[in-house]
């Protein structure tokens, strides 16, 4: 199928499936803010796909972010605020417009950072701050502020700043005794934790995803022993060392 044939097809899909008289209810019920969290599962689902090399699964999760444009284009052209034309047509002038070595006359590229920060200039919020989502991941977002900051000079030189840091902000955690201090210096603690991977060019991210999977690995793997749930904890502990050396290809 020609790609644009297929995008008007599914265009076309949406409008039925929006209209107001025979269209399917559940469709016609969702607006912006409804249908804003299935945008960002699809998303990761994306790179989930890619993440585990599923090329057969991508080329599905592709299908269903893209359903995600089409569905908010539609609800904007139905309240007459834009269309997938208006859409598209500003991605293909965004990616001309920072490529100028390639679409124009330009024999040299400017850095991407360098032409997102001239149109920055023309919004009327000119911080360093703005435009980063309030919608990313809070970690993804805490490493863009930071990163932003530091392109004026705001940063440490080296990675011993926000060791310190991290150690400041453990001292401040153990001192409070209200949850809620206590709630805003863990957020401080993660903060500090986050500009440490940004010295070390980690990302914090995915970072913590592999965390996440390296744990239900080897949690599901201690669980699965016979009577597990009846074992001492030290016991628990005895198996999940077993299995992390036997994961780590090490003697336990």
């Amino acid at each position: 199928m020609n790609p644009e044939t297929g995008l008007e097809r599914l265009a076309a899909i949406m409008r039925r499936l929006r209209d107001p008289v025979s269209g399917c209810e559940w469709d016609r019920a969702q607006d912006f803010d409804t249908i804003a969290p299935y945008t960002i599962e699809e998303a990761y689902e994306v790179a989930d796909a890619i993440h585990r090399g599923d090329m057969d699964a991508l080329a599905d999760e592709l299908g269903d972010l893209q359903l995600q444009v089409v569905f908010h284009a539609q609800m904007a052209a139905e309240a007459g605020k834009f269309t997938l034309a208006d859409v598209m047509e500003r991605i293909c002038d965004k990616l001309e417009r920072r490529h100028p070595h390639i679409f124009g006359d330009s024999d040299h590229s400017p850095g991407w950072e360098e032409l997102k920060a001239a149109e920055r200039k023309k919004s009327s919020d000119n911080s360093a701050l703005s435009g980063v989502a309030m919608a990313l991941p809070a970690l993804e977002r805490a490493a863009k502020l930071q990163r932003r900051a530091a392109r004026t000079g705001f940063d440490w030189p080296d990675v011993a700043g926000p060791r310190a840091k991290i150690e400041e902000e453990l001292a401040e955690l153990d001192a409070e005794t209200s949850q809620e201090r206590r709630s805003e210096e863990l957020g401080d603690l993660l903060f500090a934790i986050v500009n440490l991977a940004r010295h070390l060019n980690i990302e914090p991210e995915s970072a913590l995803r592999d965390a996440n999977r390296k744990f239900e690995a080897r949690f599901r793997a201690i669980e699965a022993e016979p009577g597990f749930a009846a074992l001492s904890l030290d016991d628990k502990e005895a198996l999940w060392t077993a299995v992390k050396a036997a994961q780590a290809g090490k003697p336990a």
